[in-house]
C-alpha cells in the first residue's frame, strides 16, 4: 500500500492510501483511513474516484463520512489533485510515495 497524503479535517486526521491491485479497476481512486495515534486504522471510511476517463473528477464512490466531511474531503483532494495524481502514479509503478500533510487553503 502507498500511502499518499495526510488530510487533517476539522480535529481529525485521515490518510489517502492507495493499494496496488486497485490499479487494474476502471477508475483511478483512493481510500481513505482514519489515523489513530500515528497509525492507520484497519478499515477506511471512504473511497474516492479522482478521474473520469483520465479527466480529474473527484467523486465519493462510498463512505461513512459525514456530509460536511465528504464535501470537504472533496475540497481538499481537489485543491491537490495534481499531487496526489502523481503520488498516485508512482505508487502503480512500485515507486516510493512521498507523504504530504495537506491541510484546508482558507
Amino acid at each position: 500500500m502507498g500511502q499518499l497524503a495526510l488530510l487533517y479535517l476539522f480535529l481529525r486526521a485521515y490518510i489517502l492510501v492507495s493499494i496496488p491491485v486497485d490499479k487494474y479497476e476502471n477508475r483511478r481512486h483512493v481510500h481513505v483511513f482514519p489515523r489513530l495515534k500515528g497509525a492507520r486504522a484497519k478499515h477506511s471510511v471512504a473511497k474516492v474516484w479522482l478521474e473520469t476517463n483520465g479527466v480529474p473528477d473527484v467523486v465519493i464512490y462510498e463512505s461513512s463520512l459525514s456530509t460536511k466531511e465528504n464535501e470537504l474531503l472533496v475540497q481538499i483532494i481537489r485543491e491537490n489533485w495534481a499531487y496526489i495524481d502523481q503520488q498516485l502514479t508512482k505508487s502503480y509503478e512500485g515507486i516510493k510515495t512521498e507523504v504530504k500533510e495537506i491541510t484546508l487553503k482558507k
